[in-house]
């Protein structure tokens, strides 16, 4: 069974970087698609970045285009990393994973972390 866990959470200045990892997403069976979402207070849960789970295809958010990275290095770890931080990126992130690329970016995916909060103040 999958279970992805998120660390690396924190607090940033504008402009400044925070790294996310997620591990637990792959298994000696099967490696997963994964993705980063993020929610802020009162609003919806947002895609940010996914990855193919052989990490040869990745896509992103608007806004987060060129400031953000994802990546894995091997099968159960991906991480993203965050620069020029905006305080607008403040939000609970969480990690997913699925079956496919196409599904994290629909949303349907088959298990969620606990989620990490990354704070940006101004």
């Amino acid at each position: 069974q999958v279970q992805p866990v998120e660390s690396g959470g924190g607090l940033a200045q504008a402009g400044g970087s925070l790294r996310l990892s997620c591990a637990g997403v792959g298994r000696t069976t099967r490696t997963y698609a994964v993705g980063w979402f993020r929610q802020a207070p009162g609003k919806d849960r947002e895609i940010v970045a996914g990855i193919s789970w052989g990490g040869g295809s990745t896509d992103y958010a608007d806004s987060v285009k060129g400031r953000f990275t994802i990546s894995r290095d091997n099968a159960n770890t991906v991480d993203l990393q965050m620069n020029n931080l905006k305080p607008e990126d403040t939000a609970v992130y969480y990690c997913a994973a699925a079956t496919s690329l196409s599904r994290i970016l629909a949303g349907d995916v088959v298990a969620w972390g606990q989620g990490t909060q990354v704070t940006v103040s101004s």
